[in-house]
């Protein structure tokens, strides 16, 4: 399982390097393509799982000014 991360930064927002550092510290790993940052849960996850770390990322990117976009499979 993987969830995967899409990031829409703002001009007035924090640096992309401070932003991928505090991403970096939740175990994200950044990727060229459709989408910025992948996550590898290993075998599986739970719903709950999945929910409870997007609070988490929530809680990192909270005051960056960045929108971000979430996706487990």
């Amino acid at each position: 399982m993987k969830t995967y991360l899409t990031v829409w930064f703002n001009s007035e927002g924090l640096k992309v390097s401070y932003i991928s550092e505090r991403l970096s510290s939740l175990g994200f790993q950044p990727l060229t393509g459709p989408q910025d940052y992948v996550y590898d849960w290993g075998d599986s996850a739970t719903v709950e799982e999945a929910i409870w770390f997007g609070d988490k990322i929530q809680e990192v990117l909270k005051g960056c000014n960045v929108l971000f976009r979430i996706e487990t499979i």
